[in-house]
């Protein structure tokens, strides 16, 4: 149901569709590592990562449906948008590299969800306050599997050290992107239904150099170095994401998920 007549439908739908973006591509990155964890628990763990990422893709696709109309269903919009028409943030397409890579990732993104989810869960939008209840549940679940992660990782031999450290300076470009807004997500955050990222920076920022002092690695300030992702630039890692993820349906449309 569309619970919101008096923001404009075409913002609404395009801030609804990022959130679906951000999910289905982190999610499909994260199925690529089914099979490969390190041991079974964890493999089955990520694997449930996955899954819950694709889930709430669901969620918001099947809004982002309703209120595009003219027959669209969370298929279409999954599997029938090019490149240029995602709208994900950047750091979520990035290939999975090795396990602390992927595991720091992750952290980062366990962070900012729960900090991001709680807010959504205030929107004056009740559809997406519905979603953003049921997932801030999985994502706490996510954060409190990734930090043990992270101090095991750090604490563990000079080469788990070594490619964490290495991961936290690869990474460093794409956190800041996280936190900018654009025109017209500041308007929807000023209506009450989305969320100022740009204020949730210093919370993230203090907790993640929390537990980085605790496993003694440096922390650096977040810096806005690479961004393009809510307009639709990427890297050139999603159009390899995508051609994996929209293989069948474009072969045989008309396939549910």
């Amino acid at each position: 149901m569309i619970t919101n007549t008096n923001t404009n439908t075409e913002i609404l739908t395009r801030f609804v569709m990022s959130l679906a973006d951000d999910s289905l591509v982190l999610g499909q990155r994260l199925t690529e590592l089914c099979s490969s964890a390190p041991y079974l628990e964890e493999d089955l763990a990520i694997s449930n990562v996955a899954l819950d990422y694709i889930g709430r893709a669901s969620m918001f696709y099947k809004y982002a449906a309703e209120l595009t109309g003219e027959g669209s269903t969370e298929d279409s919009l999954a599997f029938f948008r090019d490149e240029r028409q995602y709208t994900n943030l950047l750091i979520n397409e990035l290939p999975n590299g090795d396990f602390a890579f992927t595991l720091l990732k992750q952290y980062y993104i366990d962070v900012f969800n729960c900090l991001y989810l709680e807010q959504l869960s205030q929107s004056s939008d009740q559809t997406l306050s519905a979603i953003a209840l049921k997932t801030l549940k999985e994502s706490r679940y996510h954060l409190k599997r990734s930090i043990p992660w992270i101090r095991q990782l750090a604490g563990g031999t000079e080469e788990s050290l070594h490619r964490l450290e290495l991961a936290i300076e690869e990474l460093h470009s794409f956190i800041g992107e996280m936190f900018v807004m654009s025109d017209w997500e500041t308007q929807l955050s000023n209506d009450g239904i989305a969320v100022d990222r740009a204020s949730l920076q210093s919370l993230w920022e203090e907790q993640v150099s929390t537990l980085f002092k605790e496993c003694a690695l440096n922390y650096s300030q977040t810096e806005i170095k690479i961004k393009g992702g809510r307009d639709g630039i990427h890297t050139e890692h999603l159009g390899h994401l995508l051609t994996e993820l929209q293989f069948i349906q474009r072969s045989h449309p008309g396939l549910e998920w």
